[in-house]
C-alpha cells in the first residue's frame, strides 16, 4: 500500500496552555487557531485571562502545533503515564531566514546552541519553549 504522509502536528504535554500559547504566538509569531477551556468541549478563537484551557493549536505558515494541559493529554493518552513535560526530541523548523529568525529572538529565549553552520549546508540555532521543548531552525546556506 502506498500511502502518502500529508503532515505532522506535534502535540505537546504543557503546565499551562494560556502560558505556552504565549510563547508560541508573542515571541515565535505563531497564531492561534483555536482553544478549548478546561472541562468544555466548546472551540474559541481566543484565549481570555484568568480562563484554564485544556488544550490549543498555533499555527505559522504549514507548522502546526497542538497544546495540551498535562491532565488532558494523560486523560486522551494514558500509555504516556508517569512521563514528564518536556522531550528527548527536538522540533526542527525548516524557515527562510534563521539568522534574521535568531536576531528577532535574542533577549526574548533562551538560547541553547547556535547559531551555527552544520556539515550538511544548514544554517540553524535551537532554542528552548517555556516548557523545556526544543525547537530547531534552519535554513539552507546559499550555494556560491
Amino acid at each position: 500500500m502506498n500511502m502518502e504522509f500529508r503532515k505532522l502536528t506535534p502535540n505537546l504535554m504543557v503546565k499551562d496552555v494560556s502560558k505556552s500559547a504565549e510563547f508560541y504566538t508573542a515571541i515565535l509569531g505563531f497564531t492561534l487557531e483555536m482553544a478549548v477551556r478546561k472541562g468544555t468541549q466548546e472551540v474559541s478563537k481566543s484565549l481570555e485571562d484568568g480562563e484554564g484551557y485544556a488544550y490549543a493549536m498555533v499555527r505559522r505558515g504549514g507548522a502546526f502545533i497542538m497544546l495540551m494541559e498535562k491532565n488532558a493529554f494523560l486523560e486522551d493518552l494514558p500509555l504516556f503515564g508517569e512521563c514528564e513535560i518536556g522531550a528527548s526530541a527536538s522540533f526542527y523548523f525548516d524557515v527562510d531566514d534563521a539568522d534574521a529568525l535568531f536576531d528577532s529572538l535574542k533577549g526574548k529565549v533562551e538560547i541553547s546552541l547556535g547559531p551555527l553552520d552544520t556539515w550538511y549546508g544548514m544554517r540553524e540555532f535551537y532554542v528552548k519553549d517555556c516548557d523545556g521543548y526544543v525547537l530547531g531552525f534552519a535554513s539552507r546556506i546559499p550555494q556560491d
